[in-house]
């Protein structure tokens, strides 16, 4: 494919984590006092829990708090606007789970590696900017997971780039009720917790972004959404263990607020892709708008989480 930014590269940023990085990640994301193989370093099955690798671009290999917007302004894409990182949100995220990632990445030298692979002008909407995000261990050159992903720059379209290509849609079934139902009532403190993380957008802290961009004020990040919604489906369908699911993926159709309760319903379509079953869902708010759309996992389904302690 071609067009206006497509293969470009960004620089390879060096990324590391310790064990505590970890912990706070599955603590931020719902696990439990019944998953301490994901909250316990001690455990004997401690874990990282598999969507992990998602902060490490916002994380780089710093302990401490990152300029969310200096960082995003630090390389632009040649060939296309340069669009302004105050008023960016989540398009869709792909993960694909190759490896499962050492508890900590000491001792070894991790990249992360970014190419375009389309910018799309949808007009007076806005630009998606979709990548290819591989954490790599530089040593050996194994791949331990692979994001597909797009960014969404809010009413900063209309430049006269490539409408781009339909995206393939996994609709949940429509004819039965789901085979699982999950919720979170999140609070206030939701995104101040999850962004310790890494991801430090002020969009998730402070009303002021979020009052210019339309939504009212501070908004929940997509990506705890993201990430609280796949715990779920490991811990009510594969047994907690994080060798049980392949793939993972869903649209961010609109935002999360602070207070709100967020539910998960999943369905078994299946399905098989070898070994791994096809699984629905989808997140909306509690009486109102569905915010992860196109909800779609590969899992071996083995049941409930079963107690760790």
């Amino acid at each position: 494919m071609s067009g206006p930014g497509v293969g470009f590269e960004y620089p390879r940023q060096e990324v590391a984590w310790l064990k505590r990085d970890t912990l706070l990640f599955a603590q931020s994301i719902g696990c439990t006092a019944n998953e301490l193989h994901f909250l316990y370093e001690l455990h004997p099955d401690f874990a990282v829990f598999p969507t992990y690798p998602l902060v490490l671009p916002f994380k780089q290999k710093t302990q401490d708090v990152v300029d969310f917007y200096a960082a995003e302004k630090a390389v632009t894409i040649p060939g296309v606007p340069v669009f302004d990182s105050a008023r960016v949100v989540d398009g869709q995220r792909q993960v694909q789970f190759l490896k499962p990632l050492p508890t900590t990445s000491e001792g070894k030298k991790f990249e992360v590696r970014t190419t375009v692979l389309g910018v799309y002008d949808k007009g007076r909407a806005g630009t998606v900017v979709e990548t290819q995000t591989d954490l790599v261990e530089a040593g050996s050159g194994d791949v331990y997971s692979r994001v597909v992903g797009s960014a969404f720059f809010v009413a900063q379209g209309n430049w006269g780039g490539p409408k781009g290509p339909a995206t393939e849609n996994f609709p949940p079934p429509r004819d039965r009720k789901p085979d699982v139902v999950f919720e979170k009532q999140t609070t206030p403190e939701t995104p101040l917790l999850y962004r310790l993380n890494g991801d430090y957008n002020p969009l998730h802290a402070t009303p002021e972004p979020g009052k210019k961009m339309g939504f009212g004020g501070v908004i929940i990040h997509g990506l705890y959404s993201f990430n609280w919604a796949c715990h779920g489906l490991l811990e009510h369908l594969g047994g907690s263990d994080p060798a049980n699911i392949k793939e993972y993926q869903a649209r961010f159709a609109s935002p999360v607020r602070p207070g709100d309760k967020v539910v998960t319903s999943a369905w078994r379509t299946g399905q098989m892709k070898g070994e791994w079953e096809e699984i629905r869902f989808q997140v909306q708010v509690e009486g109102g708008k569905v915010c992860l759309s196109n909800g779609r996992a590969l899992m071996k389904c083995t049941g409930p989480s079963k107690n760790k302690l």
